[in-house]
């Protein structure tokens, strides 16, 4: 038997010393298992049944039953996976389905899936940029973005900036600078998600116009919440149609199985088709999770109520936090943070609601700045009153062991 290889000794001693610091400094994530669907009550091992107030599962369709259905007859006709990427072996017809959906949802004229929306922001700018461009990123962008960003500037040699976040002054002042790029790419989120805060889309649409620049807006968290029928937050401020480029995923209020996608031009979505890396060696998705996909829009465009409910209920939550004397960050989306400071005050109470049987997730740097550590409650539409007021009372008990109302 194998026990480890002499050559990894110096590696394991360094990660095992760096996990224990973590432990020490009450930051280790622990993994909780689910035993039951992904839903607004779910059996956790050890635990038996919490209530989620931590998933993407905005819409509660994870567990839809057309939902779960179209996946399981796609699973007899397609089989389990696409065997390889889509050129070489063949596409299916579910993918082009689902590619005709998200554009019909999010208002462009075409879209092309990915496996992941992290693929998705990948290959945006990494592979319409090149050394004669700039791309520019809000401050508070998702890690994948940032990522991107990062992979472009050493793949195509483009400039890349930063602006300070919801900055149209910054921006402006940066694109004004760039006068001899000939693409400037201007990235945001739509939702922030650590923030649950809106872009400012009206004002970086002019911002971009002013300066011929494209806007790219990374929709996840918007997607299938924003809007009076959930088509995002283009939809939310009435500018459906008027947005270049959107990338979005379909792994949360849309099924929350996994993938993601590119919703623009024709050309654009075929220039990605004919160069993206991430599209080009790496296998399609699977089958099963395509139509999932597409069974969970269809659903979403027949039900448009579900959207209402959502906003209903997360404005529900929000104001029973502040009339217990908690201070989330304002907002009018179903991600309502309360900030704690340290990471570990974040994850101790996070540990103290499980407890009290809420799954709420505590975060902290580096995924949020230091000392701006918080438990980032996410309201879905298939929690029920009695399960939001549940949670509040625990709220407020943990809120009163831990001193903080």
């Amino acid at each position: 038997m194998i026990r480890g290889s002499p050559t990894g000794a110096a590696l394991d001693a360094r990660l095992r010393g760096e996990l224990e610091r973590f432990r020490q400094d009450g930051i280790y994530k622990r993994l909780n298992y689910l035993d039951s669907p992904q839903g607004a009550r779910v059996v956790m091992e050890g635990r038996g049944d919490v209530i989620i107030l931590s998933s993407n599962n905005y819409l509660g369709l994870a567990y839809q039953s057309e939902v779960v259905a179209a996946g399981k007859a796609a699973l007899d006709r397609f089989g389990a996976g696409t065997a390889s990427v889509r050129f070489i072996c063949g596409t299916f017809t579910v993918h082009r389905e689902l590619e005709a959906a998200c554009a019909r949802l999010v208002g462009t004229e075409s879209s092309l899936s990915f496996v992941s929306a992290w693929n998705a922001n990948e290959a945006v700018p990494g592979t319409l940029l090149t050394e004669h461009d700039l791309v520019i990123s809000d401050q508070l962008n998702h890690a994948s973005i940032i990522d991107g960003i990062r992979l472009a500037k050493a793949i195509t040699k483009c400039q890349t900036a930063v602006y300070k976040h919801a900055d149209l002054a910054d921006l402006g002042a940066r694109l004004a600078a760039a006068g001899d790029r000939q693409v400037k790419l201007v990235v945001t989120d739509g939702v922030f998600s650590m923030e649950g805060s809106i872009a400012p889309l009206p004002d970086l649409l002019e911002v971009c116009r002013r300066h011929d620049a494209v806007l790219v807006v990374d929709d996840s968290h918007a997607t299938g919440v924003l809007g009076a029928t959930g088509r995002g937050t283009a939809e939310h401020f009435g500018l459906e149609g008027q947005v270049p480029i959107i990338t979005s995923t379909l792994g949360k209020a849309l099924g929350g199985a996994a993938g993601g996608f590119v919703a623009a031009s024709a050309a654009v979505c075929d220039y990605l088709t004919q160069r993206a890396r991430t599209q080009l060696f790496s296998n399609a998705l699977p089958p099963t999770v395509a139509a999932s996909a597409l069974a969970s829009i269809e659903y979403l465009e027949a039900h448009p109520e579900r959207v209402t409910a959502l906003r209903e209920k997360a404005r529900y939550f929000r104001e029973g936090l502040l009339s217990l004397g908690f201070h989330p960050l304002p907002g009018e989306t179903p991600i309502i943070p309360v900030i704690l400071g340290e990471t570990a005050a974040a994850i101790r109470m996070s540990d103290l609601l499980l407890d009290a049987g809420v799954f709420v997730t505590g975060f902290g740097f580096p995924v949020v700045p230091q000392d701006q550590a918080r438990v980032r409650c996410q309201v879905s539409a298939d929690h029920t009153r009695d399960d939001l007021d549940f949670a509040l009372a625990a709220f407020a008990r943990v809120g009163r062991t831990l001193r903080l109302i």
